[in-house]
């Protein structure tokens, strides 16, 4: 009979806190405290504060509820009381409320998610079927030519070349002891060139439902395309999908990811998912030299200053960002949101994301549009 594995003690406070938050009606998935645990651990932790900067950005708490889980974690890693926490009702309860219609329950998905809508801010947990799309032709031809036409880089390392930018000295030696000496022709080497790395933000918030489909059919073709792509969605959490992108029958990738991924067409914090990556040095590594790509809307429900300081500290790091929005399909489109306004001038280009056939275009094309 198998036993039961024994919780270590190092991890037992962090599982508590997941549990309380569901007690109090937080959407909370067992994978989101597996990676609140993996958080810590890459933070050290060197202080409290690294804790709670890891339960925010991987807990995924909703915006109109920080105060409560702020409650929450002060009581249980702190000791406090919930005098701080806005109570409705009984004083042992916590509940959420939805200031726009005054009811007491968050409003359905099926409310939230009109396509086009404005940003949503409830968080809606679901599984997500694919429908046939019928741009198949297009992504077979960009699977064709993207090997060749995506952005590279030059590598440190050097091959011979018959006009190169050094002397290959080893060859030359080698050369002029098997001549006795004499050395009848100078090889030279130049640096290798390799694909630069991409890095796919993908909004999967409900205002971006009508876009989602063919979003990640492109990935795929992408993926299968690409040698350095990572992969990431943005709703109401981060979530990393390379892995299951990675699948040869495209199908079977969008069925992985549709079970992957929980925060399907809900709210829209691109703020916090984009702190919340930039706070995990493995997943800042991925932005360092590499072409971002966000295809978004940028309709932010949340605190403009975080959305506007990760693109900041994301421009430092990567070599170009292209924004693909599908509202920049119509020509007299200027954006009007706050922070889509304050973001771009750290976005190198900021263009159409409506259809498959553009994001393919633009993705070509990145390397030509920076130089």
């Amino acid at each position: 009979m198998s036993q039961t594995p024994i919780l270590p003690l190092g991890a037992k406070p962090f599982v508590d806190f997941s549990t309380i938050l569901r007690a109090n009606r937080f959407a909370v998935a067992p994978e989101q405290t597996q990676t609140f645990i993996e958080a810590v651990c890459l933070l050290g932790p060197k202080s409290m504060a690294d804790i709670y900067r890891s339960a925010r950005a991987t807990l995924a708490p909703d915006v109109d509820r920080i105060d409560e889980f702020d409650a929450l974690y002060r009581l249980h890693f702190l000791g406090h009381s919930l005098a701080g926490a806005e109570t409705d009702g009984d004083d042992d309860e916590i509940s959420a409320r939805d200031e726009r219609d005054g009811a007491m329950d968050p409003p359905d998905a099926e409310d939230e998610n009109e396509a086009g809508a404005e940003a949503a801010s409830a968080e809606a947990l679901s599984l997500r079927q694919f429908a046939p799309l019928g741009e198949a032709e297009v992504l077979r031809r960009f699977r064709r030519v993207a090997r060749s036409r995506l952005p590279r880089r030059q590598s440190y390392r050097r091959a011979p070349a018959s006009k190169g930018d050094a002397w290959n000295i080893r060859r030359t030696l080698r050369d002029a002891v098997r001549r006795d000496g004499e050395i009848l022709v100078l090889p030279k080497l130049k640096r290798k060139s390799r694909q630069r790395r991409i890095l796919l933000l993908i909004d999967i918030s409900g205002s971006m439902k009508a876009q989602t489909d063919a979003t990640l059919r492109f990935a795929h073709a992408l993926a299968s395309a690409s040698d350095r792509l990572e992969i990431f969605t943005l709703g109401t959490r981060l979530t990393r999908i390379s892995r299951v992108m990675r699948f040869r029958n495209q199908d079977l990738a969008l069925a992985t990811a549709g079970t992957v991924v929980a925060d399907w067409d809900g709210g829209t914090r691109l703020g916090d998912a984009l702190q919340a990556f930039l706070g995990i040095p493995r997943f800042k590594g991925f932005a360092r030299g590499a072409l971002v790509v966000v295809v978004s809307d940028g309709l932010e429900r949340g605190d403009p200053s975080a959305m506007i300081q990760a693109v900041a500290d994301m421009s430092r790091l990567a070599w170009s960002i292209l924004w693909l929005s599908p509202l920049a399909a119509d020509r007299d489109f200027s954006p009007e949101t706050a922070a889509l306004k304050a973001v771009l001038p750290f976005i190198d280009r900021f263009a159409d994301g409506g259809s498959i056939e553009s994001l393919c275009t633009h993705i070509l094309n990145a390397e030509r549009s920076v130089a």
